[in-house]
């Protein structure tokens, strides 16, 4: 059985349509990106995985249950960190986890041992006497995520978890994140705007737009299906010229040029010598070259871009 399943998932709030006959699956035990522009739908899945909203029309289901019918149950087994990480600033570290592992009746002996157990993979254990409003937002988000699984949830939601992290932080949140399937066994249901991090982290990823599925498959799958191939020059002399001739060629999709390098994006695989040979020919001076496959990013916009 999958941890979550969607069944035509619709959701409308008056006239306008938030999520849309959306239909998926996700297996147990993976991250799974949920990903989309602002406003795709993203945060109304979310509350209707929750049983927090009721669908229009559809079904879904959470580890066998239907979140609407049957949301107690939902929650118990689930954690999630949304918009607001939920840490009580006034609280220490430790007095947060406490808070938390007394609401889910968890006897003192294994509240410590849990505690620690999340704690100290974090660098946060030997602070943990300290107020959380002291702490930095990396770190009241790395806490957030250990309250979230005080309780080992077989499900984990998370909203844009890294967003207005600075990039040690971000990275920080992102190794606690990639651990999670194996040590605790979690699924984590995962949206973010980050592709990178996306690609890192998801081994399965779905691609939402005004609340209809647009793509779902692995980032690899996904950038063979979507994405292009692509050679970065990098040298001087990319003039007007050069790049008119190369937008020119049918197996060039699209050319960008900025400072000293130049980014040809192709229908498909080529070689570049040809390509090399023109630029040379048109007197550019090409110092290095560099091919590559499209990444997750590349292959997001060009789905924006197909549904404009």
């Amino acid at each position: 059985m999958p941890a979550i399943s969607l069944h035509s998932l619709t959701r409308d709030y008056g006239s306008v349509r938030a999520v849309s006959e959306l239909s998926l699956e996700v297996p147990r035990g993976i991250i799974f990106g949920f990903l989309g522009p602002n406003g795709a739908g993203k945060t109304t899945t979310i509350n209707l995985l929750l049983g927090l909203l009721e669908p229009t029309t559809g079904r879904a289901q959470v580890l066998g249950h239907d979140p609407w019918h049957a949301g107690e149950e939902v929650r118990r087994q689930t954690g999630a960190v949304l918009e607001n990480c939920g840490v009580y600033e006034q609280l220490s570290g430790e007095e947060n986890l406490e808070f938390f592992a007394r609401v889910w009746r968890m006897p003192a002996a294994a509240r410590q041992h849990r505690m620690r157990e999340l704690l100290e993979p974090a660098g946060l254990w030997e602070r943990r006497g300290e107020k959380a409003g002291t702490w930095s937002r990396g770190m009241q988000q790395r806490l957030a995520l250990a309250r979230a699984l005080l309780h080992r949830p077989a499900v984990l939601f998370l909203d844009e978890p890294t967003a207005g992290l600075d990039v040690m932080a971000a990275n920080a949140v992102r190794d606690d994140l990639a651990e999670l399937p194996v040590r605790e066994g979690t699924t984590v249901f995962l949206t973010t705007h980050n592709m990178a991090e996306a690609e890192r982290l998801c081994a399965l990823v779905a691609v939402i737009r005004s609340g209809e599925l647009i793509a779902l498959g692995s980032p690899a799958e996904l950038r063979t299906r979507t994405g292009r191939p692509h050679v970065e020059f990098v040298g001087t002399g990319f003039d007007e010229r050069v790049l008119a001739s190369l937008r020119a060629l049918p197996q060039v999709a699209e050319v960008t040029h900025s400072d000293d390098r130049l980014d040809v994006q192709l229908t498909h695989p080529a070689e570049t010598a040809p390509l090399v040979n023109l630029l040379v020919s048109l007197g550019a001076q090409i110092s290095e070259v560099r091919r590559g496959q499209p990444s997750l990013e590349d292959v997001f916009v060009t789905l924006m871009k197909e549904e404009l």
